[in-house]
C-alpha cells in the first residue's frame, strides 16, 4: 500500500464544531487497486462496527466517535467541514479520516458511489445536525474521545499516529 498522505485542519464555523485539535487525514488511492481490501483492513486495525453505503446529502457529524470512510466504487465531491469548509473530490481507494466533531456531507457523485464506513473499536455513532443549543454538549463529548490505538489503514504504524498523537 502507497499513498499520498494529505492532512488539514477546520476551524469551529459557528454551526459544525469539526475538531480543535485533530487534523482531518486523506489517504489518496491507498487501496486504488484493492478496492474490495477496505473493509477487511478497518476490522483488522480495530475499525469495526463497518457498513457500506453512502454519505448524507446534508451537513452531519458525530460527537461521541471518529469515522474512516473508505471509497469502494466510483467518486463522490464531498464538503468537509460546513459550508465555509474544505470541497474534497474523492476516488475509488481513498480513505478519508474523520476526527469526532468534523461535519461532512455528500455534494454529488457517480451512480456506483460506495463507501466503507467504520469506528474505532465499534463505537455507534450519534447523529449531529447544525444545531447551536447543540454545541456545549457536542464540545464536551468530542473532546473526551480518546485517540484510537490503531491507525485504520496502516495499523500500529500510519500517519494518523504521528498527526493524532502528536
Amino acid at each position: 500500500m502507497n499513498s499520498q498522505i494529505q492532512t488539514f485542519q477546520l476551524a469551529d464555523d459557528g454551526q459544525i464544531p469539526n475538531n480543535p485539535n485533530l487534523p482531518v487525514i486523506i489517504y489518496k488511492a491507498v487501496f486504488k487497486d484493492q478496492p474490495n481490501e477496505i473493509e477487511e483492513a478497518f476490522n483488522r486495525h480495530q475499525w469495526t462496527g463497518s457498513w457500506t453505503g453512502g454519505v448524507y446529502d446534508y451537513h452531519h457529524y458525530h460527537s461521541n466517535t471518529h469515522e474512516v470512510l473508505g471509497v469502494k466504487a466510483g467518486q463522490a465531491n464531498v464538503l468537509i467541514g460546513g459550508d465555509q469548509g474544505e470541497r474534497l473530490e474523492l476516488h475509488q481507494g481513498d480513505v478519508i479520516l474523520l476526527p469526532a466533531g468534523t461535519g461532512h456531507k455528500k455534494i454529488e457523485s457517480s451512480p456506483e458511489f460506495e463507501i466503507v464506513g467504520a469506528y474505532p473499536d465499534g463505537t455507534s455513532p450519534n447523529m449531529k445536525k447544525k444545531d447551536p443549543s447543540d454545541r456545549v454538549q457536542a464540545l464536551a463529548e468530542i473532546n473526551n474521545v480518546p485517540v484510537p490505538q490503531m491507525d485504520p489503514v496502516y495499523g500500529e504504524e500510519g500517519p494518523m499516529l504521528a498527526e493524532w498523537r502528536g
